[in-house]
């Protein structure tokens, strides 16, 4: 089941997920209270979080999206992000765009997101912007 959830919510999965070595400071972002929070459960269990931003140009973007690794590879992810869409569309965006690790390329290419740009780091994780427009 998909929830909206507070900013506060994500925060313990993006950590485990996404940086489990940095503090857990490091998850949050500075626009995490203007964002829309979604989180899938599993009877009762957080198993998948996203945020979702959108400007005023009507441009969205999606970050700090993370499954437990014991719930990966099952279309819950995939079910979130649907959700992350459809909310963008909702809010007039015409775009959406995130930061995605090299890894994930080919899951974001499915849902119709291309590559801008060159690779980039984080560390030493390889990413990439992807986009779509609406």
């Amino acid at each position: 089941m998909i929830r909206s959830i507070t900013a506060a919510d994500t925060y313990p999965l993006r950590h485990q997920v996404l940086w489990p070595d940095k503090s857990l400071d490091f998850v949050k972002v500075p626009e995490d209270e203007e964002g829309f929070h979604f989180g899938y459960f599993v009877d009762d269990q957080q198993v998948s979080v996203i945020s979702l931003f959108v400007n005023e140009q009507g441009i969205a973007r999606f970050r700090k999206f993370a499954t437990h690794p014991d719930f990966q590879r099952q279309g819950l992810g995939s079910a979130l992000l649907q959700t992350v869409f459809e909310r963008a569309i909702a809010l007039k965006a015409i775009a959406i765009w995130c930061d995605a690790r090299l890894d994930a390329k080919p899951f974001y290419e499915h849902f119709g997101m291309q590559q801008e740009g060159d690779l980039f780091f984080k560390g030493d994780i390889p990413y990439m912007k992807m986009t779509r427009t609406f």
